[in-house]
């Protein structure tokens, strides 16, 4: 990584380990609306994608029967509040330090909606070591790639000197649209057999993408 000077992370599933809390969620709309629950992990990671409202199309959620604005909505009651009691993944802390003490400008970008987003991360002692943080202006979660183009932009960044690092398949289309190099942790909420599909370099852990800083 001796061309990169800046590093992009995604939140939920690559720092934030909420993955069995977003299944929670999720399983309490599939038993609300009498469907079939997902209780394997790796189902999980198969079914989920962006946006998310294709992702709730495959578990066999019907939008003419309940729109998905209700279900987001139904989901955040749920996800929200049980949300704050995440951990984050191991070696957060330590990855985050390594990098700025190796000179890296850090930053976070995030399909969540930007005020809760902030009410996550202020139960972490991670705050500091990014320059910006940005989230979407609503719970919906349809893509980041626009804000994310205009943040590289607005920023005046080299995007080749700029590495997104996520743990969905989104997070490789996000880097791609903005023109940026992409590294994707496989312990998030995609399979990494779709990861690998992508053509970006792909991890298994966060403590070993710290090992190629």
């Amino acid at each position: 990584m001796k061309s990169i000077k800046h590093i992009i992370w995604d939140w939920n599933g690559t720092l934030l380990n909420d993955l069995d809390v977003s299944m929670e969620a999720l399983n309490q709309l599939l038993k609300r609306e009498h469907l079939p629950l997902v209780e394997d992990k790796n189902e999980y990671k198969k079914y989920f994608q962006f946006p998310v409202s294709e992702y709730y199309k495959k578990v066999g959620f019907d939008f003419n029967k309940t729109p998905f604005s209700e279900l987001a909505k139904q989901y955040m009651e749920y996800y929200q509040p049980h949300s704050l009691n995440c951990s984050l993944h191991d070696g957060v802390e330590m990855t985050l330090q390594k990098a700025k003490k190796q000179g890296y400008q850090q930053y976070l970008i995030s399909a969540s909606d930007f005020d809760f987003l902030k009410v996550q991360l202020s139960r972490y002692d991670i705050y500091n070591y990014f320059g910006d943080i940005r989230g979407l202006d609503n719970i919906h979660a349809h893509s980041k790639a626009k804000l994310a183009k205009e943040f590289v932009k607005e920023n005046k960044m080299n995007p080749q000197e700029v590495v997104f690092v996520g743990d969905s398949v989104h997070d490789s289309e996000v880097a791609k649209y903005a023109g940026c190099n992409c590294i994707l942790i496989a312990n998030g909420h995609e399979h990494k057999d779709k990861l690998v599909k992508t053509g970006c370099k792909v991890v298994d852990t966060i403590q070993e993408f710290a090992n190629l800083l």
